[in-house]
């Protein structure tokens, strides 16, 4: 390479590096035409720095776009130009800063939206601050979108400036006839039952358009066990219809559930097992319905038999059916035959009521037809009413709260005698979460029945796992009973949590004119396996003025399969 070719890249080199180095070092200073006006501008703050012209000129446009926001509606660049080779000056004209804005026509807007908005409404108009006037003017926009109109736009007509540093304007729209339903199409599981969408979901054809709304309700498919959403419902519109479609994907939702306990017998000093298997299937034909199976043994020779069907939304109505069959046995003494059916009316995903009517036939298979022991049966009608709230995604604690109570009333006929009876139970339990990993479960059961006289073969029966802890399988009568129980729960992580176990019950018995107090105490652990949820509890139980004894400690471990 020659010096003079050398000579001339280096001069090349250093020009265009002169240019880089004032290209990246551009500075603008805006004034206003006064300096009262100069001293706002430097207090709304601006770029002063840039890396090209093309930069500086857009923080021209959007310091002047900022400005009109906040209210000085007549600004106006007087003048722009170029000091020196790093610094451009910019002129504003400010003007007068008008502050709020008077919107007249407001009865196109809807009255739940200005309760959604920070706004002064009047009689004929709302006033909104005029740096808030874009934003507001957008979200009762979207609202009355979401409500069913999704084409219509708003616009400022008429605008007027008033002396009070107040603008004034009719609010318009767009003509755009209100959207409905035209047909509501089911992506991912195509044989979700047709009657959840328009029971369960109160989701139909004909129905307003309002997408806010059908996604808070599409939402509540996860209270639901065999079904959850996928991702968020959409919408296509055409010319003349609208489509919406949901996005539902169908979960395993049939549960076996089985445990086995053992203690040591008091009497024998020897090693006792019981169990139960409870078998759930659920929506397998793909209508919602619900099979129910349950078969126990206890330690002390008693047997139960349990099987409901329950049939959502019957022939596409918003009623469904539950029918239940449950039988009792111990050992040689009596059988009792419990049958019931109701009517079942959701009101929401959460809350549902019922009304049933139940029949009893009790054998005293000992045919000893004592006062204790005897042949009855009953009938009577009950209504009842439950809440339950899930836990989204949570295969450890699926549901965080129950409530369900039921009450009846009806009569029972024995040995020619016929005594008038009143029933009530509840059930209700909460999670209550600390944090991510600390939590504590509190469980309230309770039954109680009035009679004039009673006979121990229709006495409730509690105590083991279900119940109180510590205690043999429905092992304790009474006619009266409330046990509490509660688990301080620590998770260690997302498949195994440990905790504690501290029951409370009180019952009464007055066919032997028995009351008292019962505790249980111990610990456990639950741990999601690929099987299902395996559950170990160890606990002691005793009465009121029982000490504790390790020989009266019942272990009992529990697996819940979800297939």
């Amino acid at each position: 390479m020659t010096k003079r070719t050398l000579l001339y890249f280096s001069i090349l080199i250093f020009h265009f590096s002169a240019e880089q180095a004032l290209a990246q070092n551009l500075k603008l200073s805006i004034l206003g035409k006064t300096e009262a006006e100069t001293k706002t501008i430097d207090s709304l703050g601006y770029a002063s720095r840039f890396e090209d012209l093309q930069s500086l000129k857009l923080e021209l446009a959007n310091f002047s776009k900022k400005i009109e926001t906040i209210g000085y509606i007549d600004q106006k660049l007087l003048s722009y130009f170029k000091e020196n080779d790093s610094l451009y000056l910019a002129q504003f004209s400010l003007k007068k800063r008008f502050s709020q804005v008077r919107i007249y026509n407001k009865e196109l807007v809807p009255r739940s939206i200005f309760k959604m908005i920070d706004t002064k409404v009047e009689n004929d108009h709302f006033t909104v601050p005029i740096e808030e006037l874009e934003l507001t003017l957008q979200l009762i926009n979207a609202e009355i979108a979401n409500e069913g109109s999704p084409f219509l736009t708003l616009t400022l007509e008429q605008i007027n400036k008033n002396d009070d540093f107040t603008l004034s304007a009719r609010l318009t729209a767009s003509n755009t006839s209100a959207r409905t339903i035209d047909n509501i199409i089911v992506k991912g599981y195509e044989k979700f039952p047709e009657s959840y969408l328009k029971h369960f979901l109160k989701l139909k054809t004909g129905q307003d358009f309002n997408l806010k709304k059908i996604k808070l309700k599409s939402a509540s498919l996860n209270n639901l066990m065999f079904a959850n959403v996928i991702r968020d419902p959409e919408v296509l519109f055409t010319q003349d219809s609208t489509l919406l479609y949901m996005y539902i994907e169908k979960n395993k939702s049939n549960t076996f559930d089985g445990f086995l306990g053992f203690g040591t017998n008091e009497n024998t000093n020897k090693i006792e097992f019981d169990g139960y298997l409870r078998l759930n299937l659920t929506n397998n034909l793909n209508y919602g319905e619900s099979l129910k199976l349950l078969y126990k043994s206890d330690e002390i020779e008693q047997k139960t038999f349990d099987l409901s069907l329950q049939m959502p939304f019957l022939f596409g109505s918003p009623l469904g059916a539950t029918v239940k069959l449950n039988i009792f046995k111990r050992d040689s003494t009596f059988v009792t035959v419990e049958q019931s059916a109701r009517i079942n009316y959701q009101f929401d995903p959460k809350n549902s009521v019922s009304l049933g009517v139940k029949a009893i036939n009790s054998t005293d298979l000992l045919d000893l037809n004592t006062s204790i022991i005897n042949d009855y049966r009953s009938n009577s009608y009950f209504a009842n009413y439950q809440y339950t709230q899930q836990r989204q995604k949570d295969p450890l604690f699926p549901i965080d709260a129950l409530f369900d109570f039921t009450a009846g009333t009806g009569s029972r006929i024995f040995d020619q005698n016929r005594d008038a009876q009143n029933h009530f139970a509840l059930e209700t339990y909460k999670i209550f979460d600390f944090n991510a990993t600390n939590s504590f479960f509190s469980r309230l059961t309770s039954e109680y029945f009035t009679s004039n006289t009673f006979l121990e073969n229709e006495l409730f029966r509690f105590g083991g796992i279900n119940s109180i802890r510590g205690f043999e399988e429905n092992s304790l009568l009474a006619n009266l009973y409330a046990v509490l129980n509660t688990e301080y729960r620590y998770r260690l992580n997302s498949t195994l949590y440990v905790h504690s176990v501290v029951d409370a019950a009180y019952f009464e018995n007055q066919l032997i004119d028995q009351k008292g107090k019962l505790f249980g105490f111990g610990f456990g652990f639950g741990l999601l396996t690929k099987a299902g949820l395996f559950k170990f509890n160890y606990s002691s139980g005793k009465t009121e003025n029982q000490s504790f004894s390790l020989t009266n400690s019942k272990i009992h471990l529990s697996l819940t399969a979800l297939f």
